[in-house]
């Protein structure tokens, strides 16, 4: 059983000290989606939703949420990020807005966290900006799919399904 690094002797929750941790560049990929009904489909591709730009907004939100990791996750820490990436692709016929988040670092702790994050932060703005003609959304499957660099290496999700 791996052993839960934000314990210490007692059981107490306690932020990692990563101080003796290789400085390394680091990368993290998230991805998630969140399903709407043919109204918000047409609104969004239309760009006629009443709250303005939605992927943009949803874009923004997303980069924003990356950098806030450290203050929305307790035992995070605060990470100087490089790049923050969000893409969106959309399926019509599914009703699906795909979502992925590519987080960079040069530091001495991962940015999983951070491209999770960003996954979760634009798929909740894209909710808030399209609930008028969907209040039915459902936010799904967020996912590391990609980590690399530290001392564990590479981390690739096998079933990775975008």
């Amino acid at each position: 059983m791996a052993k839960l690094t934000h314990f210490d002797q007692t059981g107490s929750a306690h932020m990692v000290d990563v101080s003796s941790k290789g400085v390394t560049k680091r990368t993290a990929i998230a991805v998630g989606k969140i399903k709407v009904n043919k109204i918000a489909i047409d609104l969004l591709k239309k760009g006629t939703s009443k709250k303005g730009d939605v992927l943009g907004v949803a874009r923004l939100a997303g980069i924003m949420g990356a950098k806030s990791t450290s203050r929305l996750i307790p035992l995070c820490h605060a990470v100087n990020l490089s790049s923050v990436n969000i893409e969106f692709r959309v399926d019509s016929k599914l009703g699906d807005i795909n979502i992925k988040a590519s987080v960079s670092s040069v530091g001495s702790t991962g940015v999983e966290m951070e491209a999770l994050t960003a996954v979760s932060v634009s798929a909740l703005t894209i909710y808030d900006m399209l609930k008028s003609a969907d209040k039915s959304m459902l936010i799904s499957d967020i996912k590391l799919i990609l980590k690399t660099g530290g001392k564990s290496g590479t981390y690739k999700r096998y079933d990775n399904k975008k």
